[in-house]
């Protein structure tokens, strides 16, 4: 059974950082592309960064670029999305999601974890 567990959302003020995980089980991490995806209050969830199976490749969203990384750690099958100098409307819900291949589009994505919040606020 494909599971995705995300974790490491909070509270954080303006310019912080925040490193989430997506732990996964029940499949091998490193045959998938994960991607992150966000979703704010009223609005559409939309790509924030993927990673891809085999080489590693990255993508972002012109949103975040420069501000998150992407990596993953296919020993312990989890991948990490370190976030620095948030802002306000960084804040939203956030899913990892994995497919084979590597994308910014929801719609691509079969398997998708249960999300974790992010408010970045005062």
């Amino acid at each position: 059974q494909v599971q995705l567990v995300e974790s490491g959302g909070g509270l954080v003020q303006p310019g912080g950082s925040l490193r989430l995980s997506c732990a996964a089980s029940g499949f091998t991490l490193d045959y998938y592309a994960i991607g992150w995806f966000r979703q704010a209050p009223g609005k559409e969830r939309e790509g924030v960064s993927c990673i891809s199976s085999g080489d590693g490749n990255t993508y972002y969203a012109d949103s975040v670029k420069g501000r998150y990384t992407i990596s993953r750690d296919n020993a312990k099958n989890t991948v990490y999305l370190q976030m620095n100098s948030l802002k306000p409307e960084d804040t939203a819900v956030y899913y990892c999601a994995a497919e084979y291949w590597c994308g910014l589009d929801r719609t691509q994505f079969e398997y998708w974890g249960q999300g974790t919040l992010v408010t970045v606020s005062e």
